[in-house]
């Protein structure tokens, strides 16, 4: 397996560093608000690549934190009147209804920056004891050209990345470069105690203690988007490798940006979408088919057109399915023939690629063209007169496989049972044959709105999720 590293520049074999464990950690939101479409195709991508991991036998130790006290969060608490505590609560709620809604698993951990300042003080401390770090009125930063290795992240040196990046400077600071361990409470703000008087943890820090805090001092994975490789992960490494003198993370991943209808997203611009907006059109995995839909490096285009070419591909599967599920109720288990273990090899053939294409950097792309590649050779071979288990071997592997990608859980999470549609369809056939339409069209309608269609074919009646 291969993943591109974001360190080295280049795709380097995948090994994990103990066995068959693989730990990842990526940066969450910071919960002042709903998370944006650009924060939901960094989501979908990790809950993607923790999929894959675990299909191809590792076992994966996932941990996303979440961001809960920072300037942001205290100035929309000062707007909203409640405190920053309560705020936070409300928007991880949020994130997990929208992120649920998604179909984005649970981490196995979800940190919080405020429950882990013991953690970040007792770090900062270690740092300040190595002379990496000191204090100014209460305020304690980290003194970035003290580590040797500072810019190996995002591939410049010190100097370039001063002079390319917008720092607020100051006469506290030694260095413009050199970012806050530490801040001094201000008036109204949140505060805890510390060696250098109240205040708060600055960004950085957080996620390298609640990195190494469940993952330990060296992970395997780390992501986000790409507007976290500098500052942030670069400041993440210094700071962590400073204090433990061991590589911070082993591979970093980050997923490209996400453009609206070729123009980057902004508020400004008035094309800023939530999931919330956006969901209030299409189905969530419409938009997880999307972002899956391009290899996770690349930069997206968001649009209407992309959104209703996703929609349309993902109805194609359904049907396949629906389709599946129907001849696997009325076909014959028969011996295999000849031609029947041909259709076998190619169905294998089909796996291979999928498997092929996501061992590649996880290239999601080519692997949903494996998946269309299944539906194809399904249409083209199938009927009611196969065998049962060529039939329920090519449900059953779309099914496998597609659930990697997170997709097909409207089929699997059924709100009706099968049986349950079938008497209602069998009460319908009755209305009809006693010529009681209106009750066979109040059955129909009953089945509509809970999302069954019903479809006329040579072979009876068929039905269908929507």
């Amino acid at each position: 397996m291969l993943i591109y590293n974001t360190l080295t520049r280049k795709k380097e074999e995948f090994v994990p560093l103990k066995d068959n464990k693989v730990n990842i950690y990526t940066c969450g939101p910071t919960v002042y608000d709903f998370f944006h479409v650009g924060n939901a195709r960094v989501f979908i991508t990790f809950d993607m690549v923790r999929n894959y991991l675990k299909f191809r036998g590792y076992d994966v130790t996932f941990v996303q934190n979440f961001t809960d006290i920072d300037d942001k969060m205290i100035k929309r608490a000062n707007e909203e009147g409640i405190t920053v505590k309560e705020l936070g609560k409300k928007f991880i709620e949020e994130y997990f209804n929208d992120a649920d809604s998604l179909g984005i698993t649970r981490a196995d951990v979800h940190p919080r920056a405020t429950e882990h300042i013991n953690e970040i003080v007792d770090l900062i401390k270690v740092l300040v004891e190595k002379g990496y770090a000191y204090e100014v009125n209460g305020d304690v930063y980290y003194e970035t050209r003290k580590f040797k290795e500072y810019g190996k992240l995002s591939h410049q040196n010190i100097d370039e990345l001063e002079a390319g990046a917008r720092i607020e400077t100051g006469d506290i600071k030694k260095d413009p470069m050199d970012f806050a361990l530490w801040k001094a409470q201000k008036p109204g703000e949140p505060a805890w105690d510390s060696p250098w008087g109240k205040g708060r943890p600055g960004w950085h820090i957080e996620c390298s203690i609640m990195a190494m805090k469940y993952l330990g001092e060296t992970i395997d994975i780390h992501g986000g988007g790409p507007d976290l490789i500098f500052p942030h992960h670069e400041n993440e490494i210094a700071q962590s490798e400073a204090a433990t003198g061991k590589p911070f993370a082993r591979f970093f991943m980050h997923v490209g940006y996400l453009n609206i209808n070729n123009q980057k997203m902004s508020k400004s611009l008035g094309n800023f979408f939530t999931v919330r907006d956006i969901l209030k059109t299409y189905e969530p995995e419409v938009l997880r088919f999307f972002m899956l839909s391009s290899h996770y490096r690349n930069p997206v285009n968001f649009s209407q057109d992309l959104m209703e070419q996703s929609k349309n591909s993902l109805e194609r599967f359904y049907n396949a399915l629906y389709s599946m599920e129907h001849l696997e109720k009325v076909a014959l288990e028969t011996d295999i023939t000849d031609s029947d273990r041909e259709y076998l090899n190619k169905l294998q053939t089909n796996k291979d690629e999928f498997i092929r294409a996501m061992d590649d950097d996880f290239n999601t792309a080519d692997a949903i063209a494996a998946l269309f590649d299944i539906v194809r050779e399904y249409n083209m071979s199938i009927n009611e007169n196969s065998s049962r288990k060529l039939i329920t071997d090519t449900k059953e592997m779309l099914l496998t496989l597609g659930s990697v990608l997170g997709f097909f859980r409207k089929f699997m999470e059924k709100t009706l049972l099968d049986e349950e549609i079938e008497q209602k369809i069998r009460e319908r056939q009755e209305a009809r044959k006693a010529k009681n339409y209106a009750l066979s069209d109040k059955i129909r309608d009953e089945l509509k709105a809970q999302g069954i269609i019903l479809e006329d074919t040579p072979s009876g009646i068929r039905w269908k999720r929507q």
